[in-house]
Parts: structure tokens; sequence; C-alpha cells
């Protein structure tokens, strides 16, 4: 798809001006939108978002300089063009001091209109590219393709063919860990607006008053230590793709100001009333479900029908184990190309116990312990000995006494404490008793990892080879059902 085509505003007060200017920037191939003064001018700006804005210099009410104040205000990156008459040269050089990006004077050629206005809004262009790519630099981190020849990962590519031509909200839902950003990526690169950009926002990371921030912008003095007025993702991302990660995570009352953009396409900046319009795909993603959290009072119902467009579930790595030898050759040969070295193999015995463990980190664990493995083995074979400490034993192993004095007990004690009782069935013939939910496996080898690190959830994470953001979302969810302890 080629990109949108350019918008100009032109403001005079003077009807066969604008429509003269308004047909000239049109033959050149530009869409043009009208104003007769300075006010319906700024509500235009809030309405169309130009790329650029022609004015005239000398109007009643709202002169250009009043109108260039007004939208610098309102948008200090938008270029402005002053149209002056002979003998307001020196007017059109304090305009130029105070931002205009340029003027040109009457009578003009529509050629010279034309090469002036080209300017602008490549000048735009540019200023947007490089805000997108600066907040798309600070949210995004290099991820894994997607990957996977198994059924399940068939039908979720064939899925992302599907949705990737609508325009439609979409919710991907899945374990941490799954590759959903990854997805929500490939579903980008295959729409309609693969030419503009995409952004990324965790919502997690962020407290509710900077997520406002973050989202929707805020203007200079909006509040204590805004010196500055700062666009929003929103805005930034304007003919593209806004992904929001874990959208779960958002607060109540940022749910309602997030549904008013997703309804109609509109919001203001924190701190100003004035109404912006914008054009964004989103695509959210969640860990949790849902439904749950509307049940619990904790999200939108109304919101969740409106991110729930066009679902799409990622299924667990545990759930598609075909693709792991897959999945681990494609990371061991990634690390090879950073290094500048050869790639290296497991051996079948190190493939076998990666296709038996149950990865509670997901394909994100599978990554961390591939860059492991190829850093630390000492040959181009990776064995199964070096990965299988790694790994959590089938059966957890149990929890030695804490040492600990009466009145103060450590952090393992705590961490030991707060395992739940998990539920068991009996297995006929089999070397153990009972077997053993894998959510409570997973949840009592954290629980032990934390005890072994004394708390430090940052070393825990790394030991067990998942995200610090991860590990922290899980313990959440289990101290709200109650499942550890509240000090963890």
């Amino acid at each position: 798809m080629s990109q949108r085509v350019r918008k100009v505003l032109v403001v005079d007060d003077k009807q066969m001006m604008r429509d003269s200017v308004g047909a000239t920037l049109q033959r050149a191939g530009y869409a043009v939108v009208v104003a007769n003064d300075g006010k319906m001018a700024m509500d235009m700006v809030a309405r169309h978002r130009p790329h650029a804005v022609v004015t005239d210099l000398k109007m009643p009410e709202m002169d250009g300089l009043e109108l260039l104040r007004q939208l610098k205000q309102a948008d200090d990156q938008l270029p402005v063009v002053l149209m002056t008459a002979y003998g307001s040269i020196n007017d059109a050089v304090s305009a130029m001091k105070h931002g205009a990006f340029d003027f040109i004077q009457k009578p003009f050629e529509g050629d010279q209109l034309v090469l002036v206005m080209r300017r602008a809004v490549e000048h735009r262009q540019l200023v947007q590219e490089n805000a997108a790519l600066k907040s798309e630099a600070e949210s995004h981190a290099e991820l894994p393709s997607l990957v996977g020849r198994s059924s399940a990962m068939r039908h979720v590519a064939q899925q992302i063919h599907q949705l990737a031509n609508s325009h439609g909200t979409v919710l991907i839902a899945g374990e941490s860990g799954t590759g959903k950003e990854v997805v929500a990526r490939t579903l980008h690169a295959h729409s309609p607006r693969r030419n503009n950009v995409m952004l990324c926002l965790n919502c997690a990371a962020l407290s509710s008053s900077l997520l406002e921030s973050e989202l929707f912008g805020h203007e200079k003095g909006a509040f204590t230590g805004a010196d500055q007025l700062r666009k929003g993702r929103f805005e930034l991302a304007d003919g593209g793709t806004l992904l929001l990660d874990e959208i779960s995570e958002i607060a109540p009352e940022i749910q309602a100001k997030l549904l008013r953009v997703l309804q109609e396409g509109q919001f203001e900046r924190v701190g100003s009333s004035m109404t912006m319009n914008v054009d964004v795909r989103v695509i959210a993603t969640t860990n949790r479900d849902l439904r749950q959290s509307i049940a619990e009072g904790t999200f939108r119902q109304d919101l969740y029908y409106r991110l729930n467009v066009l679902p799409l579930h990622l299924p667990a790595l545990r759930e598609r184990t075909d693709d792991v030898p897959l999945l681990a050759e494609h990371f061991l040969s990634k690390v090879a190309l950073r290094e500048g070295r050869e790639a290296k193999r497991f051996d079948d015995e190190a493939v076998g116990l990666l296709q038996q463990y149950h990865w509670p980190g997901n394909v994100r664990e599978l990554q961390n312990i591939c860059e492991r493995a190829s850093v630390l083995s000492r040959g181009p074979v990776i064995e199964g000995s070096l990965i299988q400490p790694w790994l959590m034993m089938a059966t957890p192993a149990p929890v030695a006494p804490p040492q600990s004095q009466p009145h103060s007990p450590p952090q393992s004690q705590v961490y030991a404490n707060a395992q739940p009782t998990a539920s068991s069935v009996a297995v006929p013939g089999t070397a153990v008793s009972t077997v053993r939910k894998l959510e409570d496996l997973e949840r009592e080898q954290i629980i032990r990892t934390l005890g072994h690190f004394n708390g430090n959830r940052q070393r825990t994470a790394e030991a067990l080879g998942i995200g610090l953001r991860t590990l922290g979302l899980k313990l959440k969810k289990w101290k709200e059902q109650n499942l550890v302890a509240s000090t963890m």
C-alpha cells in the first residue's frame, strides 16, 4: 500500500483565495481542507490532523501571527506557512522567529506554492517518523520470529492471514512468553497499514498517571514535571498500529478514556480541552482471562467487547512441543549470527529433555536456555547433561526447614511456608503415587527459588529463565488468589 495522501489546511478569510490555493494544492496531489478564520482553523486541525498549514497573515479577529502561536501551542511540530502581501515582509520575518516554517509573498505562482508546501509536508513527515522511531526504540526489544510447524501454529498462521487485512481491533490472548508481541508485529507487517508506524506500550510497566500521559500525551504545565508538550502514542501512531501489551493491567479510570478512543477515535491530551481525532488500529494482548476480570470488577465489560472484535489465542509451548526442536535451532542460529561464529546444536538427549519439559516460561524461556547453552557449551554439540540442571524437576524437591530465629523469620521461611496445598490424583502403574498439576509445580518451584535468593526477584527470574515482568505478574496473580504469602 502507498503512503497516505498528505493533507494541507488552507486558512484565508477570502473565499476566492481559499479556492485558488486549494485547487492548486489538489492538482499537486494533496488532500485539502479549508477554514475561513483562526477559530475554525484550530477546530479543523483537531479534527483532520493536517500535515501542514498555509494561512494568510492579515485576517480579522485572529490574524496569522496569533493563529501561528495557538497552533504551536497545540502542536509544536506542525509546519505553518504564511501568505503575505507586499510590504508585510517584516511581519513575516517576525513570524519566522516565532516558529513559522516559511512564508510566501503574494502574488505567487502555483509552482512556487507547491514547492514550499512540499518542503513543509516532507519536514512534517520526517519529524513524525523520528518521533515514532524514538518511541518504538524505547518500547521494543528484539523478538524472535514466528516459528513453528505444529498444527496449533498452522492454525495461528491461518488466523493471522485472515485478520491482517482488516482494520478491526485485535485481542491476542495467551500465557506470558508465548510470542504475543511477535504475532502483533506480524499482523501489522501484513496489514494495509504496514507502510505506517507501529508503536508498542507495556501497560503493566507504568502507573496510571504515567500511562495516561504515554497514551494521550500532555500539555506543557499539565502537572508537576510537565515542562514541555508531549505527544502520546495514539497521536504518534496516527495512520498506523498501536500495540497495548498486557491490557488487563490498565486502571479503571484509564479504561474509560481508552474506550472512547476505540469507539469514536477521539481523545484529549492531559491538561487540554481540545479534542483530537486519530485513525489508529489497536492490537491488545493479555495473559489473563478478561471475562474473569470483568466478574471481579477490575475490567470494564464494554471495553472488553470493543477489544475482542477479532480474538486470537496463542497456545502455550507445552501444547506444541513438536515445535521445540525447530525453535531451539532458530535461537541457536540467532546467537551464532550475533556472536559471529558457527551455530551449535543440541544432541538427541538434550532435544528429548527439551521436549519433555513443561515450559512455564514458554518460548521466552526456551530462548533463554538456548542462549545460555550456546555460550556455556565447550564444543559444537550441546549435551543433555549441560541443560538438565537448568530445567525444573518433574517432582519438586522437598523444602529444607529454614534456619531462623523465632521472632525474625528470614525470606526463605516466608516463601517456603507460602506453598499451597495442590490437588493430586492417583495413577496406577506409575513410579509415583500422585500426579501434581503443572501450575502447582510451577508455583512451588518459583517460591522455592525466591526463598533461595532471599526474595530477590531479579536473580530468581534469571535463574528460572523467565522475564522479571513475567515473574511479577505471576506473583501478583497468586497473591490475589491467596495462593502465596502477601509478603512476597
